[in-house]
């Protein structure tokens, strides 16, 4: 199996031993890509970007979106994700922020509330692509 680490300065940096996402060749032009679970670092700080868990989303989307960049790919070659809250209250608001990048054929989902996310972060978003390869 050929496996790809997917790295950008466009995106936070793993806070730990992660690859931001990971890419692996599935044969007949075809690839997956593994992104790790995103929060609302600003890739720029290296903060968590202020504001409510909409602001929070929209950040954690972008950051998907430049990982996915670095591996050549887009929000719409997205397929799963799960989205982590720290308070399912949160639920509606993050659904509809979501809403607005997903808009058109929308990946499966789970969602699902945690005790508690990486510095103490509102919302997190892992994703699975799969892409055409050249």
């Amino acid at each position: 199996m050929k496996r790809n680490v997917v790295r950008t300065a466009a995106a936070p940096g793993a806070i730990g031993p992660y690859s931001q996402a990971i890419t692996v060749d599935l044969g007949n032009n075809r690839a997956m890509i593994f992104c790790s679970g995103q929060i609302a670092t600003d890739p720029a700080t290296g903060v968590l970007v202020e504001g409510d868990v909409a602001a929070q989303t929209r950040q954690v989307v972008n950051n998907l979106q430049a990982v996915l960049a670095a591996a050549n790919a887009k929000l719409a070659d997205i397929v799963r994700t799960t989205i982590f809250l720290a308070d399912m209250n949160d639920f509606a608001t993050v659904n509809a922020v979501y809403g607005d990048y997903f808009t058109v054929a929308p990946p499966a989902r789970a969602t699902v509330q945690v005790a508690r996310l990486p510095r103490d972060a509102r919302v997190e978003i892992d994703a699975i692509a799969v892409v055409a390869t050249v």
